[in-house]
């Protein structure tokens, strides 16, 4: 490199009790080395905001090993190449992978935890590479169709209906033919998901109750519950699912501050009662399939059979604050930090 770099990073300084604070993180600043054979240097463009973050602070056993103590602090995102020294990637094309909060990522191309792939602004917006086109768009996709197994004329339900992941997931139930109903907190992200996205219906659980709202909007019972929250709202679900209905566990953001244990769903035994099914989802056991679902994503995209909106907060400084925003109900759409 002709100049030298210093890389910005949040570090996380201590595990988390609750909500995360300020004091949880450590700023630091790195002079970006020279590359080595094999190597990219990425700048990091815009990173995506999700609960999950959240789980990866604990020192837990999961799905993913826990974020060490004085880590740089791990996210996805897209970037620029700004040097190259593998084949795999050329100096101004963009990637998508673990950037983690920095301004600037370096190392080896294969690198398997970054798992960097080339995307086209072209096709779409960059953000949108971490929303319909990112890990939001493959989890909806897959959790939904491989999972959720809807069939046409079926009900659908999905909490966090204005999220990253629910805005998805009704927009495919629509596509699929299926009756699509949301549960979001407030009247604009109700209006949203209904008006813009195409819900049939829209249960805002700030306003009213949730088990009088599925009464009304789902007469005929939920045949598919894609839950995005947890705790009280699941349980309500869990009362009107139909016989052999389906429900996809794929987060519970009202339970990932707890400083109490979880709560559990209490009326689990409508499963039984119903012979129906509770499976959980993680979004990387189909990593060798998401280009199928890129695919057709982008294609509906395109042909503005789904739309893609997304929350942009500007400046890595504002981290902290901004992953907060995700367990306060402030983001509206998929959270995305912008850093230049």
């Amino acid at each position: 490199m002709t100049t030298t770099l210093e890389n910005r990073q949040f570090r996380l300084a201590a595990r988390p009790v609750g909500m995360s604070q300020a004091s949880d993180w450590q700023q630091t600043v790195e002079t970006v080395r020279e590359l080595a054979d094999g190597d990219i240097l990425v700048q990091t463009l815009y990173l995506s905001l999700d609960p999950a973050m959240r789980g990866w602070m604990n020192d837990a056993k999961s799905y993913i090993r826990p974020v060490a103590i004085g880590e740089v602090m791990r996210a996805g995102g897209v970037g620029v190449v700004l040097a190259s020294r593998s084949a795999k990637f050329a100096v101004g094309e963009h990637v998508s992978g673990g950037l983690g909060v920095q301004q600037y990522w370096i190392g080896q191309a294969e690198d398997k935890a970054a798992a960097f792939y080339k995307i086209d602004p072209e096709l779409a917006p960059l953000p949108t590479w971490l929303n319909t086109l990112g890990m939001p768009g493959m989890t909806a996709y897959f959790g939904l169709t491989e999972v959720g197994q809807p069939r046409a004329g079926e009900t659908v339900v999905v909490s966090g209906a204005a999220g990253a992941v629910g805005q998805t997931v009704g927009q495919l139930a629509r596509l699929l033919g299926c009756r699509a109903v949301g549960i979001a907190g407030g009247a604009a992200k109700c209006d949203f998901v209904v008006k813009e996205l195409g819900f049939d219906a829209c249960i805002d659980y700030k306003q009213a109750s949730v088990r009088d709202g599925l009464k009304e909007h789902c007469p005929q019972g939920v045949d598919v519950y894609f839950d995005n929250v947890g705790g009280d709202i699941l349980d309500t679900v869990l009362t009107r699912i139909n016989r052999k209905a389906r429900i996809v566990i794929c987060g519970a953001i009202s339970q990932y501050n707890n400083t109490s244990q979880v709560q559990g769903p209490a009326n689990y035994l409508s499963l039984l009662v119903n012979r129906a099914r509770m499976e959980g989802m993680v979004v990387f056991d189909y990593a060798d399939r998401y280009p199928v679902a890129m695919a057709a994503l982008g294609k509906w995209l395109q042909e503005g059979k789904i739309k893609s909106r997304e929350d942009v907060v500007r400046g890595l400084e504002n981290f902290p604050q901004a992953l907060s925003m995700l367990f306060e109900g402030k983001n509206f759409g998929k959270l995305v930090l912008q850093l230049s």
